[in-house]
């Protein structure tokens, strides 16, 4: 990945009796997003041992890309619904790839 690329882990936990609602909204993101020029990688995981705890790897060509992707439609529409979802607000980690 080029060095410009913006890569992250965004950690969503659901709130109690949250965990298929927010799996749903979590799920309609992913053909909008992958849709989105600059997405390069957008997959959705739930952590194995903290079932309501998910995990989106996302990758976007820029930050530009990433911007764009977060005022999106869509992603907006998820905001709009997710303070009713979580349980918390999002943690996002960035990730810098070491070159091999």
């Amino acid at each position: 990945m080029l060095p410009s690329t913006v890569m992250l882990f965004a950690t969503l936990t659901a709130a109690p009796g949250q965990r298929d609602g927010l799996r749903a909204a979590l799920l309609d993101l992913i053909g909008p997003t992958r849709q989105e020029p600059g997405c390069l990688d957008y997959v959705l995981f739930e952590q194995s041992d903290s079932p309501g705890t998910f995990i989106m790897r996302e990758s976007f060509a820029s930050a530009a890309d990433f911007e764009a992707h977060t005022a999106s439609p869509h992603f907006q529409g998820f905001l709009a619904q997710a303070d009713g979802l979580l349980s918390g607000p999002v943690r996002l980690t960035p990730l810098t790839r070491i070159p091999e």
